[in-house]
């Protein structure tokens, strides 16, 4: 799922998400090779190393002076212009907290500087709004590289090439860390005949199959499959679940299993189909979602998604707060 990422986190989040394609498969419940398609999400893969920082990367990050007490926005000065060949980071205080381990989810705080001028162009203390993500997810190589093993209460500073390709500096500042299911838990719910077949892993990690003479609806489907226990989704809250994205052809084009860890976004900065879709869901349920196009991304092309295409997921939806 595409989703709105803010200029600070962007600049951070080294890996891109990869898009995987598969066919036909072998026989699964709802069908088999000759008349369903088999949607397989395919295994996490091992993350590509960071790109090394050179000697001289590692003194421009270590002449990076910042200040001010732990739960503060920090005072970062440095000499202008600032520039890296690499991204590099250094440890600036360890934490005293709970030690952040891989798979759980942190929060953080954060202030971006331009690494032209040192203008602060990002800070989540001044918007009160911290952020999270999962430690481990491929898309914070850089920040689960200096976090995995430290406490709450870690500060690090980075240097770093954004997407717009100007060096910024960003000092991280981890203010929590909460563990979290991995994949949906709760009482299975018997979804209406006709719709596609969906198969667990042993870990969770969903097999959809979808006959050949399934018919696009016109309206959004919502099919629970695993009814949670925890509190109602709402449209203004920020989600973490694990999820996997089919055409009906059986094409994946897009798994936060396929990342080997769950995923975090705005509910209201998504599709309208999974807006509509997760709203009204409890924690720690699973459901089915079949989005027409005009839910979807209508007919624009997006990514391996073709215009018109109805969408399939699967939706883990293990957690929910305000955004």
């Amino acid at each position: 799922m595409k989703h709105r990422t803010t200029a600070g986190l962007a600049a951070v989040a080294l890996a891109s998400i990869a898009l995987t394609g598969c066919a036909s498969g072998d026989d699964t419940a709802g069908g088999t090779a000759s008349d369903a398609n088999v949607c397989e999400v395919a295994p996490a893969a091992e993350a590509s190393p960071a790109p090394s920082p050179s000697a001289a990367d590692l003194e421009t990050v270590e002449a990076i002076e910042v200040s001010g007490p732990v739960g503060k926005a920090p005072k970062v000065t440095f000499k202008t212009p600032l520039e890296v060949s690499s991204p590099a980071s250094r440890i600036v205080a360890e934490g005293t907290g709970d030690e952040l381990t891989e798979g759980a989810q942190a929060t953080i705080d954060y202030v971006v500087l331009g690494g032209k001028d040192g203008k602060q162009t990002y800070s989540t203390w001044e918007t009160k709004k911290p952020e999270s993500f999962t430690l481990g997810d491929p898309q914070y190589d850089l920040l689960n590289d200096r976090l995995i093993g430290q406490k709450v209460g870690a500060r690090i500073a980075m240097a770093s090439t954004a997407m717009d390709q100007t060096v910024q500096v960003t000092v991280v500042e981890v203010s929590g860390v909460k563990q979290i299911p991995t994949r949906a838990e709760g009482t299975e719910v018997e979804p209406e005949a006709g719709l596609p077949a969906v198969e667990l892993a042993e870990n969770g990690q969903p097999t959809v199959t979808i006959p050949q003479d399934y018919e696009a609806p016109t309206d959004l489907v919502i099919q629970p499959l695993i009814e949670g226990d925890g509190a109602k989704v709402t449209r203004d809250q920020t989600v973490t679940v694990q999820y996997a994205g089919c055409l009906l052809d059986g094409t994946s084009f897009d798994s936060s299993w396929s990342r080997g860890t769950p995923t975090s976004f705005p509910l209201n900065g998504v599709i309208s189909g999974w807006t509509e879709g997760i709203a009204g869901q409890k924690v720690g349920s699973q459901v089915l979602l079949v989005v027409p196009a005009d839910k979807g991304y209508g007919d624009q092309e997006n990514g391996a998604i073709p215009a018109n295409s109805t969408l399939v997921f699967v939706v883990d939806i293990l957690e929910a707060k305000a955004a």
